[in-house]
Protein backbone atom coordinates (compact mmCIF):
# COMPACT_ATOMS: atom_id res chain seq x y z
CA UNK A 1 0.00 0.00 0.00
CA UNK A 2 1.88 3.63 -0.50
CA UNK A 3 2.17 5.52 2.21
CA UNK A 4 0.04 8.62 1.27
CA UNK A 5 -2.86 5.77 1.49
CA UNK A 6 -1.52 4.73 4.59
CA UNK A 7 -1.14 7.74 6.07
CA UNK A 8 -4.97 8.63 5.39
CA UNK A 9 -6.10 5.46 6.73
CA UNK A 10 -4.21 6.46 10.01
CA UNK A 11 -5.60 9.84 10.10
CA UNK A 12 -9.44 8.16 9.47
CA UNK A 13 -8.53 5.83 12.83
CA UNK A 14 -7.35 9.04 14.85
CA UNK A 15 -10.24 11.04 13.85
CA UNK A 16 -12.68 7.93 15.12
CA UNK A 17 -11.00 7.60 18.03
CA UNK A 18 -11.28 11.29 18.92
CA UNK A 19 -14.76 11.53 17.87
CA UNK A 20 -15.72 8.18 20.30
CA UNK A 21 -13.68 10.19 23.10
CA UNK A 22 -16.29 13.32 22.91
CA UNK A 23 -19.06 10.83 23.03
CA UNK A 24 -19.96 10.65 19.30
CA UNK A 25 -21.43 7.55 17.94
CA UNK A 26 -19.80 5.93 14.38
CA UNK A 27 -22.50 4.49 12.49
CA UNK A 28 -20.61 4.42 9.20
CA UNK A 29 -16.46 4.22 8.37
CA UNK A 30 -16.19 4.79 4.71
CA UNK A 31 -19.34 4.69 3.18
CA UNK A 32 -19.33 5.16 -0.72
CA UNK A 33 -22.22 5.91 -2.92
CA UNK A 34 -21.17 6.22 -6.78
CA UNK A 35 -17.99 8.39 -6.90
CA UNK A 36 -18.35 9.32 -3.27
CA UNK A 37 -17.02 8.72 -0.46
CA UNK A 38 -17.87 9.76 3.75
CA UNK A 39 -15.10 8.78 5.36
CA UNK A 40 -17.31 9.09 8.81
CA UNK A 41 -20.75 9.00 9.30
CA UNK A 42 -21.33 9.55 12.97
CA UNK A 43 -24.49 10.89 15.47
CA UNK A 44 -23.95 12.89 18.49
CA UNK A 45 -26.94 14.80 20.31
CA UNK A 46 -29.68 14.13 18.02
CA UNK A 47 -27.48 15.14 14.42
CA UNK A 48 -25.90 13.07 11.96
CA UNK A 49 -22.57 14.20 11.07
CA UNK A 50 -20.50 13.38 7.78
CA UNK A 51 -16.92 13.89 8.34
CA UNK A 52 -14.50 14.34 6.00
CA UNK A 53 -10.56 13.16 7.34
CA UNK A 54 -8.15 15.18 5.58
CA UNK A 55 -4.66 13.94 6.58
CA UNK A 56 -1.12 15.15 5.82
CA UNK A 57 1.96 14.87 7.16
CA UNK A 58 3.38 18.45 6.64
CA UNK A 59 1.34 21.55 6.75
CA UNK A 60 3.91 23.48 3.87
CA UNK A 61 1.55 23.26 1.21
CA UNK A 62 -1.26 24.35 3.63
CA UNK A 63 -3.36 23.34 6.28
CA UNK A 64 -5.17 19.87 5.86
CA UNK A 65 -8.99 21.17 5.42
CA UNK A 66 -7.81 23.73 2.72
CA UNK A 67 -7.86 20.60 0.14
CA UNK A 68 -11.89 19.54 0.29
CA UNK A 69 -12.52 20.89 -2.81
CA UNK A 70 -16.09 22.32 -3.66
CA UNK A 71 -16.75 19.17 -6.08
CA UNK A 72 -16.10 16.90 -2.87
CA UNK A 73 -18.56 19.14 -0.77
CA UNK A 74 -20.98 18.69 -3.62
CA UNK A 75 -20.62 14.88 -3.95
CA UNK A 76 -20.49 14.49 0.35
CA UNK A 77 -23.68 16.54 0.17
CA UNK A 78 -25.11 13.42 -2.76
CA UNK A 79 -23.99 10.63 -0.36
CA UNK A 80 -25.08 11.90 2.62
CA UNK A 81 -28.52 12.78 0.51
CA UNK A 82 -28.58 9.20 -0.25
CA UNK A 83 -27.67 7.73 2.81
CA UNK A 84 -30.42 9.72 4.94
CA UNK A 85 -32.66 8.10 1.89
CA UNK A 86 -31.30 4.61 2.25
CA UNK A 87 -31.86 4.44 5.66
CA UNK A 88 -34.78 6.36 6.59
CA UNK A 89 -33.04 8.73 8.87
CA UNK A 90 -35.21 11.88 10.22
CA UNK A 91 -32.06 14.01 11.79
CA UNK A 92 -30.44 17.21 10.97
CA UNK A 93 -27.34 16.45 8.82
CA UNK A 94 -24.05 18.42 9.61
CA UNK A 95 -20.72 18.19 7.52
CA UNK A 96 -17.30 18.60 9.74
CA UNK A 97 -13.82 18.54 8.81
CA UNK A 98 -11.11 16.60 10.74
CA UNK A 99 -7.71 17.90 9.90
CA UNK A 100 -5.22 15.22 10.89
CA UNK A 101 -1.61 16.80 10.73
CA UNK A 102 0.76 13.74 11.39
CA UNK A 103 4.17 12.86 11.66
CA UNK A 104 7.36 11.51 13.68
CA UNK A 105 7.20 14.63 15.81
CA UNK A 106 3.62 15.75 15.28
CA UNK A 107 0.21 14.80 16.15
CA UNK A 108 -2.41 17.33 15.99
CA UNK A 109 -6.39 16.37 15.04
CA UNK A 110 -8.56 20.27 14.74
CA UNK A 111 -12.37 19.59 14.49
CA UNK A 112 -14.40 22.27 12.19
CA UNK A 113 -17.96 21.44 13.32
CA UNK A 114 -20.14 22.94 10.60
CA UNK A 115 -17.53 23.35 8.25
CA UNK A 116 -19.50 23.86 4.52
CA UNK A 117 -23.27 22.94 4.59
CA UNK A 118 -25.80 22.31 6.45
CA UNK A 119 -29.46 20.55 5.59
Amino acid sequence: MADHNELGELGEQLAAEYLFAKGYLILERNYYFQKAEVDIIAEYKGELICVEVKTRNSDFFGDPQEFVTAGKVKLLVKAMDAYITENDIELDCRFDIIAVLKNKNTENITHYENAFYHF
